[in-house]
C-alpha cells in the first residue's frame, strides 16, 4: 500500500467524518484516496488555512475531523494551529502534513517539528506505511485523550514509498456533544490567558504520556553507538547499520526526556539522525547530554541509505558514475492541453514581467515557454 493510502487508510479506520486539504506534492493522494469512502465528507479548498479550519470546526462540532498538506502549507495554516492550541478540539483533531527532503516538488527545504514545539502540540512521526496507517488512527485518540490538536508528520519517502499494510475495521465513534462555551472557543484575552494556563497543564500530561508510549522505544544492540532517530531514517539506519544500538521516537515532540537520559546511559557514543533541521540534537544538548548531529549528518537535502553509508562508514562509501549525459533532457513544463499555455506563450511573446503563483504556474519557468519572473 501506498504510504498516502496508508495515512488515509488510519484516518477511515479511526472513525473520521470530515477530512479536508489543500492539494500539494507530497500530500495529495491523502485526501484523493479518502474520498473513496462513502462514510467521509472529503473535500478541496481554496487554501490551507479554510482547510484547517473546516476540519477545526467539524471537531469542535463533535465530529472527527481531518486536515491534509505539504509543509509551506502549515505557513498558511498556522494561524489557525496556534488558536487550536489554547481552544482544544472536542472531537479528535488530526493534521498529517507532508515534508519534502530535497525539495523534489517544493520551493523550500522545511520541517514541521518547529510548529510542533512552537505551537506545544504533539506531533507523530510514522516510519513506513504500516506505521502511517496506525499513527493515524492512535492520533484520534490521543487528540481526544488530550483535548489537543495533533500533527502528523510525513516526508516524501513515507507518502509514496510502498509496504505492507494490514487493514482494521472501522472505529464506531459517536458524535460527542457540542457544548457552548465561549471561555473556551473565543479567545478574547482575558479568556485566552485561562486557556493559556491549560495549554501548560495539557503539555505537563504529555511530557508524562510520552514516557511511557510503546511509540518512542529503545533498542539495544551493540553498545559502542547509540543513535537517535525516527522516521524514514529509522528504516534506513537499520538497512545500513543493523548492529547500532538506536532510540526509535515515533513522536516528535514533546520528547521523551527520561528515556533518552536512559539511553544515553546505555551507549559509549551517542548520536542523533534527523532530516532537515537539528530539533532533536538542540533539545538533547540543552539537557546536557554530550551528542552528536550536524557534525556527522547533513542539514541539507535527504539523507538517502548512500548519505548515510558516507556518513557513518566513509571507507564503505559507494561511488557511482554520472550517467546524466546519456539521459534524454526532460525538463518540467505545462502539460499538454493545458489553458494556461497559450497565455504563458502569449506573455513570453510580448517579453511582459510576470509575477507568478504557487503550484502549476512555475511549470511556465523554463523554455519553451520561459515567461514567469517572480513567484512568492
Amino acid at each position: 500500500m501506498l504510504g498516502n493510502e496508508a495515512f488515509a487508510r488510519g484516518a477511515y479506520e479511526g472513525g473520521v467524518e470530515v477530512a479536508a486539504g489543500y492539494p500539494g506534492t507530497p500530500s495529495t493522494e491523502i485526501l484523493e484516496f479518502l474520498s473513496r469512502y462513502r462514510e467521509v465528507h472529503s473535500r478541496w479548498c481554496p487554501n490551507e488555512k479554510v482547510a484547517f479550519e473546516v476540519a477545526a470546526g467539524a471537531a469542535i462540532g463533535g465530529k472527527r475531523a481531518l486536515a491534509t498538506m505539504k509543509h509551506v502549507g502549515l505557513n498558511v495554516a498556522s494561524d489557525a494551529l496556534m488558536t487550536l492550541a489554547y481552544t482544544g478540539v472536542n472531537a479528535g483533531f488530526v493534521a498529517i502534513v507532508a515534508d519534502d527532503p530535497g525539495m523534489h516538488s517544493s520551493q523550500n527545504e522545511q520541517d514541521t517539528r518547529n510548529y510542533a514545539f512552537f505551537a506545544k502540540v504533539p506531533c507523530l512521526e510514522p516510519a513506513n506505511p504500516a506505521e502511517a496507517r496506525e499513527f493515524v488512527r492512535l492520533a484520534f485518540t490521543i487528540s481526544e485523550m488530550f483535548d489537543t490538536p495533533v500533527l502528523v508528520r510525513s516526508t516524501t519517502r513515507v507518502s509514496h514509498s510502498r509496504g505492507v499494510v494490514e487493514e482494521g475495521e472501522r472505529e464506531s465513534v459517536p458524535t460527542r456533544r457540542y457544548e457552548k462555551r465561549a471561555e473556551k472557543f473565543v479567545m478574547i484575552p482575558a479568556f485566552a490567558r485561562e486557556r493559556r494556563k491549560v495549554l501548560e497543564e495539557r503539555l505537563k500530561a504529555l511530557e508524562q504520556w510520552v514516557e511511557e508510549t510503546p511509540l518512542n522505544r529503545i533498542e539495544l544492540r551493540d553498545r559502542k553507538m547509540g543513535i537517535i532517530t525516527g522516521g524514514v531514517l529509522y528504516e534506513y539506519l537499520r538497512e545500513v547499520a543493523p548492529e547500532v544500538s538506536v532510540l526509535k521516537l515515533g513522536v516528535s515532540f514533546p520528547l521523551p526526556r527520561r528515556k533518552i537520559r536512559e539511553f544515553a546511559s546505555e551507549v559509549a557514543e551517542l548520536l542523533v539522525l534527523e532530516e532537515l533541521d537539528p530539533v532533536w540534537e538542540r533539545e538533547i544538548k540543552a539537557m546536557g547530554i554530550p551528542v552528536k548531529g550536524r557534525e556527522v549528518f547533513p542539514g541539507i537535502g535527504e539523507i538517502t541509505p548512500d548519505v548515510l553509508i558516507g556518513c557513518l562508514f566513509p571507507e564503505k562509501k559507494r561511488d557511482f558514475a554520472d550517467l546524466s549525459h546519456l539521459l534524454i533532457p526532460r525538463p518540467p513544463t505545462l502539460c499538454a492541453g493545458c489553458p494556461h499555455r497559450g497565455v504563458f506563450k502569449v506573455l513570453h511573446d510580448l517579453k511582459a514581467v510576470v509575477c507568478g503563483d504557487i503550484g502549476c504556474y512555475t511549470l511556465s519557468t523554463l523554455p519553451p515557454l520561459a515567461a514567469l519572473d517572480t513567484r512568492p
